[in-house]
């Protein structure tokens, strides 16, 4: 009866106009959240451990915070999750975030002021370089850098499904 209503919730968030994802096969976590899901770093020093609990060792250390994660398992309140090279393990829930960010993947890439490459220039980001969503619509993404908005292809980005819309 809990996992119907949580669906049920999940279901709701999606049709009042929620970030929701179509291409994506998610299951509902012991949270009542999908997994998968995308979110972020909210501690600017984080542990990733090799399992749910503070018993595992460290495997990564984490400083940067807005860093975009993809939750992929959980367990209490531990999650799972993967970043943007692949490393998954494990992390406390307390350093999590359901902010939405993404990071630049590639080479440098530049923002513009409209969805489309002949609008006006707003940003240039280098590789690594991370930006909060706050839109995503067919093929492009508008993110947040430094105080500056501006869209750029989602094929550039780390931390939006292909199919997801961000509103």
């Amino acid at each position: 009866m809990l996992r119907i209503l949580s669906i049920l919730v999940f279901l709701g968030a999606i049709s009042m106009g929620e970030a929701h994802v179509s291409a994506q096969p998610a299951r509902v976590g012991a949270s009542g959240q999908p997994i998968p899901r995308l979110i972020s770093l909210a501690a600017s020093k984080a542990y990733m451990r090799t399992g749910p609990g503070r018993q595992y060792p460290i495997e990564w250390v984490y400083r940067r915070s807005h860093l975009p994660l993809e939750v992929v398992d959980e367990h209490g309140a531990w999650r799972q999750v993967r970043d943007h090279e692949g490393i998954t393990g494990w992390m406390h829930v307390s350093l999590l975030s359901p902010r939405r960010t993404a990071i630049i993947i590639g080479e440098t890439r530049k923002l513009y002021a409209e969805p489309d490459p002949s609008s006006r220039l707003r940003i240039t980001a280098e590789p690594s370089v991370v930006g909060e969503i706050s839109r995503c619509e067919g093929i492009w993404c508008k993110l947040e850098i430094d105080d500056t908005e501006g869209w750029i292809e989602r094929r550039y980005i780390w931390g939006v499904y292909p199919n997801e819309t961000i509103k």
